[in-house]
C-alpha cells in the first residue's frame, strides 16, 4: 500500500522536528547562581511543543522519543538524563497538545502550555527524586549528600532532596515550560503553513 503524501510530509517534519530538538539539547547551558551548575537549560522541547500543535499530541511525544534516542550515544548518565528528559518532555508537549486538540485557539494554546509546564513541573519532582537522583548517585559513587550540598551552597534550607527539588528543579522546570511556550507564540504562526498538511 503506497504511503499517501500527507502521511510522508508527517513523517519527514516529524524526523526533520527531531533532528532540530536534539541540536538543541546539545546546545544546554546551566544558569549560574539560580540553580547548581549540574543542571542545564535547553530549548529542545520548542520543536516538540510546535509540532505537537500543528499535528496533535501524539507527533509532538515523537519527536521527544526521537531527539532522546539521537541522544543516546552522548549520554553521560548512563541514559538515565534520556529516559527523564523524555517523560518530562512528553508529559508538556503532550498536554499542551491534547489541550489545544480540543478547540484550537491561542487561549487554548495558553491554557495547554501552562497545565502541561506545571505537570512536568511537579512530575520533575518525582522523577529526580525516584530515578535520576539515585541512579547519579549509584552509578558515578556520589553520595546523596554532595548532591544536597550542592544546593545548600545557594539556599541554606535546601537541606534535603525533596525540600531542593522543590525549591529548585520545581520552579526551573515550569519556567522552562513556559520560555518554550513563549517562543512557539512568537514563531509558530510563521512558520505553521509550512507544517500544515494538505487537504
Amino acid at each position: 500500500m503506497k504511503m499517501s503524501r500527507n502521511n510522508t510530509k508527517l513523517i519527514s517534519v516529524i524526523g526533520i522536528m527531531s533532528a532540530v530538538s536534539f541540536v538543541l539539547m546539545l546546545l544546554e547551558f546551566p544558569i549560574p547562581f539560580l540553580i547548581p551548575s549540574f543542571i542545564k537549560f535547553d530549548f529542545s522541547e520548542l520543536p516538540a511543543l510546535i509540532v505537537s500543535f500543528a499535528y496533535g499530541p501524539m507527533a509532538g511525544v515523537l519527536v521527544c522519543f526521537v531527539k532522546n534516542v539521537l541522544h543516546l550515544p552522548f549520554s553521560t548518565s548512563n541514559c538515565i538524563g534520556e529516559l527523564s528528559n523524555f517523560i518530562l518532555g512528553a508529559i508538556f508537549v503532550g498536554i499542551a497538545g491534547l489541550i489545544y486538540k480540543r478547540a484550537k485557539s491561542r487561549k487554548n494554546a495558553l491554557i495547554g502550555t501552562v497545565v502541561g509546564a506545571i505537570a512536568m513541573a511537579v512530575v520533575s519532582i518525582a522523577t529526580n527524586y525516584f530515578i535520576v537522583y539515585p541512579a547519579f548517585s549509584l552509578f558515578y559513587g556520589l553520595p546523596m549528600e554532595a548532591i544536597i550540598g550542592m544546593y545548600k551552597a545557594l539556599i541554606p534550607s535546601a537541606d534535603n532532596l525533596f525540600k531542593a527539588l522543590v525549591i529548585f528543579n520545581l520552579p526551573f522546570n515550569f519556567a522552562k515550560g513556559m520560555i518554550d511556550a513563549g517562543i512557539c507564540f512568537l514563531v509558530y504562526k510563521r512558520i505553521s503553513p509550512l507544517l500544515k498538511l494538505k487537504k
